[in-house]
């Protein structure tokens, strides 16, 4: 649990935040591979806080300092707190000029400093602390303007109040919401029209969740068919409108949806999609064993109050990572299960043709098939819970020869690159 300590009118520049008891810097910076933003935080001490809370122009400079890691951390990887934690002095407690010494040695975020009224002159002559001395804590629609100009982009009065209504005008990373007080009420009515459009385009549509990259996390697929379907109808009402325009107005959409399915129950989740449909909240399973591949394990009964799917995706949600992307479901009573290979999207289903007796090994028939994405999971997971190896035959091709199914992965893996 986490209380905020301090923080800015710009919710957008980092807060200071208490959590377990201790003081930690928190920022949102970049987005995972779903585009949800990410959250980084480390730990500050007590002068730290009272420096941030004294000076923005140090504030800021630290946050400057700290986006490019965050950046390293890509859309899964963890913030080096260390080398982060090795910012907080330096720029917070030393010397201007070893604050401008420091600023010639590491990477920073120039953009952002700029947005918040830096002295461009300065900063370019490496007088970074004097540049600072004329900071905002709000932001600069001038030099937003500036980098669009950059990149030839120029807003007309719809476009602006667009990225006003959703909050993206300034920074284009900011999670998008619905602000109407934000746009000039003359053209209020406009931007509803356009929003209107976009919730019409993608009324039905749903982002499902994909519990191989955690319990919140969403599906990359559910998220870009939604963000095509939605710019194609903005793009054919509005043919107006510029690509930010009509990219934060998928963005919001986009958002929103994966917003109420990380928000929903498990299984409502599930039965949203239609993968439980035909379930009934019961299965002919009396006993399901579910493991991962570190050895943990996780064990399902009949009479459980939740159904054996939900309970098997919230165990992957826990613990799916990088080094762990196996996890297999085993009815042992039957001698079966299937083995689920996120990082191949593939999947096995297993029988036991004899079982060991007298020292002797098993006997397995095992037999291998490729998977489309998580929704394709979901239906291959209900399936076997439901009817076992058996019900799966109809889902295959299935093969057994390891190198039959190696070269229809390849060739599935150079259709789809």
């Amino acid at each position: 649990m986490s209380d905020i300590v301090f923080t800015r009118k710009s919710g957008w520049i980092p807060n200071v935040i208490r959590e377990d008891g201790e003081l930690k810097l928190r920022l949102g910076a970049g987005a995972d591979a779903n585009h949800a933003p990410r959250t980084f935080t480390f730990s500050i001490s007590e002068a730290h806080l009272a420096a941030i809370r004294a000076d923005l122009a140090r504030h800021l400079l630290l946050w400057s300092a700290v986006l490019p890691l965050c950046d390293a951390a890509g859309t899964r990887g963890r913030l080096d707190e260390n080398a982060a934690a090795a910012l907080l002095d330096p720029i917070l407690l030393a010397a201007p000029a070893d604050v401008d010494a420091l600023f010639r040695r590491i990477r920073w975020d120039r953009s952002r400093l700029i947005a918040h009224g830096a002295d461009i002159g300065l900063l370019e002559h490496g007088q970074i602390v004097a540049a600072m001395r004329a900071a905002t804590e709000t932001s600069n629609e001038y030099h937003a303007d500036r980098r669009r100009a950059e990149r030839g982009t120029v807003l007309g009065p719809l476009d602006a109040a667009i990225l006003r209504y959703t909050g993206q005008y300034l920074h284009g990373a900011t999670v998008p919401r619905r602000m109407p007080d934000a746009v000039d009420p003359t053209l209020l009515p406009q931007v509803m029209r356009v929003i209107a459009t976009a919730e019409q385009a993608c009324a039905g549509m749903r982002i499902g969740r994909d519990p191989r990259r955690g319990n919140r996390a969403t599906d990359k697929r559910d998220w870009e068919r939604m963000q095509t379907t939605v710019e194609a109808a903005v793009r054919r009402a509005h043919p107006e409108l510029v690509d930010d325009a009509v990219r934060t107005v998928s963005f919001l959409m986009c958002s929103e949806a994966a917003n109420r399915s990380r928000n929903a129950p498990v299984e409502e989740d599930e039965e949203t999609a239609g993968h439980l449909a035909d379930f009934g909240g019961s299965t002919s399973k009396t006993v399901l064993s579910f493991t991962d591949d570190k050895g943990v394990e996780k064990k399902w009964q009949w009479d459980s109050p939740r159904t054996a799917a939900a309970e098997f995706w919230e165990f992957v949600g826990d613990r799916s990572a990088a080094d762990n992307e196996v996890f297999t479901i085993e009815d042992e009573e039957m001698g079966e299960g299937i083995q689920l290979h996120f990082y191949a999207d593939s999947i096995a289903r297993i029988t036991t043709l004899r079982a060991g007796e007298g020292g002797s090994d098993a006997e397995y028939r095992v037999e291998y098939g490729l998977v489309d994405g998580i929704s394709g999971y979901r239906n291959l997971v209900n399936i076997f819970v439901r009817g076992g190896y058996a019900a799966l035959e109809e889902h295959g091709p299935w093969m057994s020869d390891v190198a039959e199914f190696e070269r229809a992965r390849r060739q599935r893996n150079a259709r789809e690159s």
